[in-house]
């Protein structure tokens, strides 16, 4: 079998069922994880957490039936977030963490995600050790009976409200996505002082990130005009990330929430550069620039971010879907974490999120993508060398051309940037249509 057949970029994902999400194969990710943990330690322990896909509950009942089987225990945290499993996984007396979740995806798909001891994702090559032993796995399947261990989640909220010195007496409107931040966001920012109206908080198993959460803003939208709110916060399925609504109903992006919390943390002499993707957009790169503050862009992907932050012991990173890290508080993007940071500004600085990131002028961006039969190193195109060329000097430092092929599609991905869409679109095209006549 060829290697990684099982692990992508955030774990194994595919529909709950079927393989590799089959009851078989995650019994033996059990115990591979089982064997891997018991090497270190003679009594190791395993966190386990989900959100609330219908199919969460069996397979963690698997993971653990293969993690007992090898000799490490199992304990259940129930419905929590990602990054709640992996503050967990890293505060407390676990050897690994297990997180069931697919994110944003529809509640039919599941993923089984997992961390180590420090809270971290696991390096390549221990999935693959993972997966050798996967494959190699013969034997009876027996799920394992889990009950939830509630205080788990309640040693997570506690280090959630603890970043929060001041308290938040704002009014919010919260939408879960009817997922893992359901009963922990509503707990959370009402402690703080916060008056909390929710929607989309009421899981039935099926109806996970269905037309709400981060991806579908507009009834969170209208619920904050509607009632007069401060603002509106929704979260994805695992609550890893964080979109935000202003009272004025403008929707605040990751991008956005970078410069918010990007020039407090200047101000303090905390940080001196942010770490973003190509994708964030041109206006962050320039407002953040009027600060005198730094933009590293790494490749698509919060794993990419998490090392670069890492290489350039840099304590702000994130992607423009609302996926932020904060390296003093966590390991991982963390929704709610994201929230309370936001909340803090808002309250310091006694502005509202218009006023906050009014300065933000987000550049018209147009994504085209060229079907092409090979892929030939882009240096080797002249036509298309040409075009970038012709596009980059006309908008000399005010925009931004990206050209790179899709690491999955048959697909070359052309991202134009710049002040007036008229002339983005006009590069889109015509750096696609070089592309298209050299390589299609």
């Amino acid at each position: 079998m060829s290697m990684r057949q099982l692990f992508g970029t955030d774990g194994m994902r595919g529909v709950a069922g079927e393989y590799p999400l089959d009851p078989k194969t995650i019994f033996a990710l059990g115990a591979a994880l089982g064997a891997w943990v018991r090497e270190h330690d003679t009594d190791p322990e395993v966190v386990i957490g989900m959100d609330t896909r219908e199919s969460g509950e069996w397979i963690a009942a698997h993971v653990a039936g293969g993690l007992e089987r090898e000799g490490a225990r199992a304990r259940f945290a129930g419905l929590i977030t990602t990054p709640g499993v992996a503050h967990i996984a890293r505060t407390g007396p676990f050897a690994a963490g297990v997180m069931i979740s697919a994110s944003h995806n529809p509640y039919h798909d599941n993923g089984i995600k997992i961390l180590d001891h420090s809270g971290f994702k696991l390096p390549d090559e221990q999935e693959h050790a993972l997966e050798r032993a996967i494959f190699a796995f013969s034997g009876a399947v027996e799920p394992a009976h889990l009950r939830a261990d509630q205080g788990l989640d309640e040693a997570y909220l506690e280090h959630l409200a603890a970043t929060l010195a001041g308290g938040a007496n704002l009014r919010m409107v919260l939408d879960a996505a009817n997922g893992s931040a359901t009963y922990l966001g509503p707990a959370l920012f009402e402690r703080l002082g916060a008056k909390v109206q929710t929607i989309c908080c009421s899981p039935d198993g099926k109806n996970i990130n269905l037309n709400c959460g981060s991806l579908y803003l507009d009834t969170l939208r209208q619920k904050v005009l509607e009632t007069g709110a401060d603002f509106g916060v929704a979260f994805d399925g695992d609550a890893d990330r964080a979109l935000f609504v202003s009272h004025s109903g403008k929707i605040v992006d990751g991008d956005a929430v970078l410069l918010i919390c990007a020039r407090r943390m200047h101000a303090r002499g905390e940080l001196r550069e942010v770490v973003a993707t190509v994708m964030s957009n041109l206006g962050l790169e320039r407002a953040l620039g009027r600060h005198g503050i730094g933009l590293v862009r790494t490749p698509v992907g919060d794993k990419y971010v998490l090392e670069e932050m890492i290489r350039r012991d840099c304590p702000l990173g994130g992607e423009q879907s609302g996926h932020v890290i904060f390296r003093q508080y966590a390991t991982t993007g963390d929704g709610l974490l994201t929230a309370l940071r936001v909340i803090e500004v808002l309250c310091e600085s006694k502005s509202n999120l218009d006023e906050l990131t009014a300065e933000l002028e987000v550049y018209p961006q147009l994504l085209v993508n060229v079907k092409v039969r090979n892929k030939r190193p882009l240096d080797e195109l002249a036509r298309v060398n040409e075009e970038i060329r012709r596009a980059e000097s006309e908008f000399g430092g005010a925009g931004r051309v990206l050209v790179r092929f899709s690491g999955t599609e048959p697909l070359a991905r052309v991202m134009v940037e710049g002040p007036e869409i008229a002339r983005v679109k006009h590069f889109a095209h015509s750096i696609a249509a070089a592309i298209e006549s050299e390589l299609s």
